[in-house]
């Protein structure tokens, strides 16, 4: 990895609750249009009810969607949920510039919410033969990641106190009968989505050695500000 000192501070762009595909689609023109000046970026947002399926995902994982949408996505991984109440932070990152590896980038994740669980007087672990972060058997946040041109884009979801009913409607990341948690289950006074949001995207710039920046220009999809 590089040093953190040559590199510049990651900007923070906080989007709100939004549909899923056009911050996709977001997410790849800005990693299609990448250069040697384009800054690093975390993006955190709160989506609207969908299941996204990633590139190896199997359909027999999608066992009753009903009126949620299902996205086949260019992520890694099988299937999984996303909803209000629950935080995604896509770090949108030069992993070349940066010399990060794919193994490195996953461990950071992982150990920045194993860190913000630790804050909040959880015991947290990841699995290697199954990514993400578990709170005993319990999955509390879910990992894919797409590299392409040399960059990452795509990210972790992280229940913060949303309904994990949907999370049945599936085999969650492709484990049959994978049970689900969430923070406001395993703390007595949970934050709300941005505070937790806020808390990861400043643990995951610590496990990466990286300073974090507010941006200025929050209209990241091609508008000029977000409510």
């Amino acid at each position: 990895m590089a040093t953190a000192a040559a590199l510049p501070p990651i900007a923070l762009h906080r989007l709100g609750r939004r549909s899923y595909e056009p911050v996709w689609q977001a997410m790849r023109t800005l990693t299609d249009n990448r250069d040697a000046d384009t800054g690093d970026q975390f993006w955190l947002v709160e989506h609207d009810p969908v299941f996204t399926q990633g590139q190896a995902g199997k359909p027999e994982h999608l066992l009753m969607p009903g009126d949620i949408p299902v996205v086949q996505t260019d992520r890694g991984g099988q299937v999984t949920y996303h909803g209000p109440g629950q935080v995604v932070l896509y770090p949108l990152l030069d992993v070349r510039r940066a010399r990060l590896g794919v193994r490195e980038l996953v461990s950071a994740i992982e150990n920045a919410v194993i860190a913000l669980l630790t804050a909040h007087g959880v015991a947290a672990r990841a699995r290697p033969d199954a990514p993400g972060v578990y709170v005993g058997t319990a999955k509390i946040a879910s990992l894919g990641l797409r590299i392409r041109r040399g960059a990452s884009f795509h990210g972790v979801a992280f229940n913060v106190d949303g309904d994990l009913a949907p999370f049945a409607r599936i085999n969650p990341c492709g484990h049959a009968g994978m049970a689900m948690t969430r923070l406001a289950d395993l703390v007595d006074d949970c934050p709300g989505v941005e505070a937790v949001g806020l808390a990861l995207a400043e643990c995951l710039a610590r496990e990466l050695g990286r300073e974090l920046v507010e941006a200025e220009d929050r209209g990241v999809l091609g508008e000029t500000s977000v409510s």
